[in-house]
């Protein structure tokens, strides 16, 4: 009798994991049918100006859609590097990524796709073939029409460079995760204003920033290390960045060291009250990176306005203070 129920469990556990086994290859890679935005590229010299201001700046894509670690520590400083793509970023246990070529060229860049293609990526995180992405990365499904225009203006108008980029590398457990979690579902009701709040130091345009641009939200939020998906106060940090072994070494730190992200919330214990007023803000921006393992994108953001940068003091400043300790910002495991 015991030997039917021990065999009747294993029978039905066997069911279970076949049947979610079937469910993950299913349904890791679905396509979905996703509205494209009417939205058209521009060829107007000042759109195309405004799009490179928030590549190379707030929106920080220059820093990641290099060719190699070398790139990125040289966009970062302020070079001028091609946004041919290809550079690895491992994701622990569920995959690796390998960011894409952003240049026009046409057989392997976004010279491949049509306008509504590219809008459709930016606005809901489903890219030309139907399939989503990891939303969090590229969270600019709220970013205001003119900007989503200026961005595919200027990347519409630089050089294009012939890169051939390597396709996104899944574990199982990534697959399982790209399956059932919400942080690889489209976003399928954004809600983006046809224009974005002025270039002034407002808390409107502070919001706009960190949110739909700059991404501070996204970073400086305790998340699963697993499905990103928010597992703490916005803005009061802990999110952690394993590390990056390749990067590291090439910039001369330890390779075990991992970052956790700070508090940024007004909290009196917080990394935002080291600053008391708007220029000690703005001073430490300018000087741009200085623990060099950081993964914030200093160097985009040190070229930022005054105006931008003040915005988002005031943004910051005007949340509510969380009483949450993110921990040791550089530790090893």
């Amino acid at each position: 009798m015991i030997k039917k129920i021990i065999l009747s469990i294993l029978s039905l556990l066997l069911v279970l994991i076949g049947g979610f086994v079937l469910f993950v290859l299913l349904t890791w890679n679905k396509t979905y049918q996703i509205p494209y935005p009417e939205l058209k590229a521009s060829t107007d010299s000042t759109v195309i100006e405004k799009g490179r201001y928030l590549v190379h700046g707030p929106a920080h894509c220059s820093n990641c859609h290099v060719s190699s670690i070398k790139e990125m520590i040289a966009a970062d400083a302020g070079q001028n590097i091609p946004l041919q793509g290809g550079v690895e970023f491992p994701l622990g246990p569920i995959g690796t990524l390998f960011t894409r070529n952003l240049t026009p060229d046409p057989t392997s860049g976004i010279g491949r796709y049509s306008d509504a293609e590219l809008f459709r990526m930016m606005r809901h995180a489903v890219k030309p073939d139907g399939t989503a992405t990891l939303s969090i990365l590229m969270p600019f499904w709220n970013m205001a029409d003119e900007d989503l225009i200026a961005v595919v203006s200027y990347l519409r108008s630089m050089a294009p460079v012939e890169n051939q980029v390597k396709e996104n590398e899944w574990t199982f457990m990534g697959k399982a995760i790209r399956a059932i979690a919400s942080s690889f579902q489209p976003i399928e009701n954004p809600t983006p204003a046809p224009f974005a709040p002025a270039m002034e130091a407002t808390i409107e345009r502070g919001e706009y920033l960190s949110r739909y641009v700059a991404n501070c939200v996204g970073c400086h939020t305790a998340r699963d290390p697993m499905t990103f998906e928010a597992i703490g106060p916005e803005y009061a940090g802990g999110m952690e960045f394993e590390p990056f072994p390749e990067l590291h070494l090439a910039l001369g730190e330890d390779p075990e060291l991992w970052m956790r992200t700070p508090n940024i919330t007004p909290h009196a214990n917080s990394a935002l009250s080291k600053f008391k007023t708007v220029e000690e803000w703005k001073e430490r921006f300018r000087k741009g990176r200085q623990i060099m393992i950081s993964p914030m994108h200093w160097g985009p953001f040190s070229r930022m306005t005054d105006e931008d940068l003040e915005a988002l003091y005031l943004y910051l400043k005007s949340l509510k203070p969380e009483d949450y300790d993110a921990g040791a910002l550089m530790f090893k495991k």
